[in-house]
């Protein structure tokens, strides 16, 4: 006598998008799956119907099972001792073991989510439980953004505009520099945040032409400018846009001045005399390493001019310009800055650690040398450099004479850094190396390694300082011989030492500021 088992067939899970909040916005195949559906769930907030069942109310069929999803809390204290994230990570799971149930038994689950599932939803902390356990199909929907844009009638972006979407709960200074380095944005996630989303854009001039829209496609739709906004009234469902234009001259949609101008090889303004460009380091990581030089000067310029990642390092405030780009255009942002200056604007040009080492400064005074800037001033305010924090985290490595070199060719030959590196080490001078490796360049901190000790002992000391002053920083002590070249990269600094440079019982490194003849 034999016995046979049969399993049941898994059921199916849809994660269905429901648009904005009209039922007449529901896309066809939604419509189709609540339908046919065995159990149809929903998100429901605390002390609230589900808005999502409203939109969805028409379609549900009679006798189908409903899983209501009732949020334990929203915002606020909680009596769960994991506080707010444990109340929150627990209701997930408990609402995923209830669907997986019904999964299990084979039934077909659609689970309602409001707007799109994979854009701000609930739905997606229900797919990461259940996506790899059961067959899924995910039904997009109309965004609510996009419900607002129609609303206002606004193009929102067009040609090679570029669209951010921004979370209100960001930090207000973050949010006022994405406002100011993006062509449109849409902000989500109002309510409580509101007061700050408006000083942000304030800040990033931009709240003249932004829109607030609460409620789209509702039947309590309503939008209105955001400067004519009560704070006291911003529901959650409510978004603020901010439409680009590629006609404007620049991302905040503000027309440059019309400069007159004489004839010449200049074009001076004959309205403005020419400015000054500051040439400022923002020091090698954290804000407390600014200078409070280097601060009140980048709070009287109106343009900040530099590479992305150091200008994002710039706080946004109202009426100032941003001017970001790449890593390889230093002197053609030397000229744009330059420029700006002999229209009479008020310029910074910012780079990391100290402008003057290896930095911008010098990229502005090549450029500067053109005959057509001769009315521009130049001056360069000092910042921290890397090498000096990653000595001061080691210790006092460079408190003897020592040698800065980078490792990249970009600039001058490998056979030039190749010759340096020998008569650094001949003179037996401590070396900091700035831009030891890159991705495409993962054998010159070898051949580095491998001409040093050509000249020093094995045992020379080698600091390598990885991120120092940020989140990321790690500090390596270790020698010339163990050096581990292939962990190198771009985010490194290296001390190599001298044979003065000694290691003390508590781990610090040090150099001896004096030298026996």
């Amino acid at each position: 006598m034999s016995t046979e088992t049969t399993s049941r067939p898994l059921g199916r899970f849809y994660g269905v998008g429901l648009g904005p909040g009209d039922p007449e916005l529901v896309t066809l195949k939604a419509a189709r799956l609540i339908g046919a559906a065995d159990v149809v769930a929903y998100h429901a907030g605390v002390g609230k119907q589900s808005n999502a069942r409203r939109i969805a109310a028409d379609l549900i069929p009679d006798g189908v099972v409903e899983e209501e999803l009732r949020y334990p809390v929203t915002t606020g204290a909680t009596d769960h001792p994991g506080g707010y994230a444990g109340a929150i990570a627990a209701f997930y799971e408990d609402s995923a073991a209830r669907l997986a149930a019904h999964l299990e038994a084979g039934r077909t689950v659609v689970l309602l989510a409001e707007g799109d599932p994979l854009f701000y939803g609930s739905y997606m902390y229900m797919h990461d439980r259940l996506a790899d356990r059961f067959p899924t199909e995910v039904v997009p929907g109309v965004p609510a953004f996009a419900a607002a844009t129609a609303s206002v009638a606004a193009p929102l972006v067009r040609q090679t505009d570029v669209l951010t979407i921004l979370p209100g709960t960001l930090p207000e200074a973050e949010l006022a520099r994405r406002l100011a380095d993006t062509d449109g944005a849409i902000i989500m996630k109002l309510g409580r945040t509101f007061p700050a989303v408006r000083s942000a854009l304030a800040q990033a001039g931009r709240l003249e032409h932004a829109v607030y829209v609460e409620r789209a496609s509702m039947p309590a739709e309503r939008w209105l400018p955001v400067a004519d906004v009560d704070p006291g009234t911003v529901p959650y469902f409510s978004l603020i846009v901010v439409a680009g234009d590629s006609a404007a001259a620049d991302p905040a949609g503000r027309r440059p001045p019309v400069l007159a101008t004489t004839p010449g090889a200049t074009g001076r303004p004959t309205d403005r005399p020419a400015g000054e460009v500051l040439v400022v380091g923002l020091g090698p990581g954290p804000d407390r390493w600014v200078t409070p030089e280097v601060t009140e000067a980048l709070a009287g310029v109106d343009h900040v001019v530099g590479y992305a990642p150091y200008v994002n390092r710039v706080p946004q405030r109202a009426g100032l310009t941003r001017h970001a780009s790449g890593n390889t255009v230093e002197l053609d942002r030397s000229r744009l800055a330059l420029d700006l200056a002999l229209a009479g604007e008020r310029v910074a040009v910012v780079s990391g650690g100290d402008a003057g080492v290896f930095g911008m400064a010098a990229a502005v005074y090549e450029a500067a040398e053109d005959p057509a800037y001769d009315g521009v001033a130049v001056r360069v305010l000092p910042g921290v450099s890397a090498v000096q924090a990653v000595a001061a985290r080691a210790g006092a490595p460079i408190g003897g004479d020592f040698a800065v070199m980078s490792l990249s060719d970009r600039l001058k030959p490998w056979s030039l850094i190749e010759r340096r590196l020998r008569a650094v080490a001949d003179a037996d001078l401590v070396l900091a190396i700035y831009n030891p490796a890159s991705r495409s360049r993962t054998d010159q901190v070898v051949e580095a390694q491998k001409i040093l000790l050509e000249h020093r002992p094995a045992d020379t000391v080698v600091v390598v300082g990885r991120d120092v002053g940020r989140a990321e920083e790690s500090l390596t002590v270790t020698t010339l011989a163990d050096l581990d070249a292939g962990a190198v990269d771009m985010k490194c600094l290296l001390v190599v030492g001298c044979t003065g440079t000694r290691r003390s019982a508590s781990g610090a490194v040090w150099t001896a500021r004096s030298t026996p003849s």
